[in-house]
């Protein structure tokens, strides 16, 4: 109800008031278009290559066990006994809690994960190739065959 009355009020005061004259603005001048020029596109211009990381070697994988294992403080005494056959219990003189803590230390360096199952018997050669079957070691087997 408010509506209409205010609508009809607006209409009444343009009505009563003089016609208004209405400008229409040209410009002086023709403003010239630009012209689209075709795009040339080529194959590779959306394109983004990426590729993997290279995988690491087995002689680096053992390093890295090697090294880590020369950083723990109770292989340190036994550092002569590091062989990639030694055992962790066996040949470096750890006991089970301290073989955990070296395959934790293993996992992180590595960002993989070691089943308890497999971490008993553990030794470095076990290791390096526990992480070669990871899913990104078997790119490194595949490049040795070839």
């Amino acid at each position: 109800m408010l509506r209409v009355a205010i609508i009809r009020s607006a209409r009444q005061v343009l009505a009563s008031t003089s016609t208004v004259s209405r400008i229409i603005v040209r410009p002086s001048m023709q403003i010239p278009f630009v012209s689209k020029s075709p795009i040339v596109r080529s194959p590779f211009q959306v394109t983004r290559c990426y590729s993997a990381s290279a995988a690491l070697t087995e002689e680096e994988i053992q390093g890295r066990i090697v090294d880590l294992l020369k950083n723990f403080d109770k292989v340190f005494n036994h550092a002569s006994f590091l062989s990639p056959t030694a055992h962790f219990y066996n040949d470096l003189g750890l006991d089970s809690l301290d073989t955990v803590e070296v395959v934790m230390a293993i996992e992180e360096e590595f960002s993989i994960e070691i089943p308890d199952k497999d971490a008993d018997g553990i030794h470095i050669d076990h290791a390096v190739k526990y992480i070669l079957a990871q899913p990104d070691g078997k790119l490194i087997r595949q490049l040795a065959l070839t």
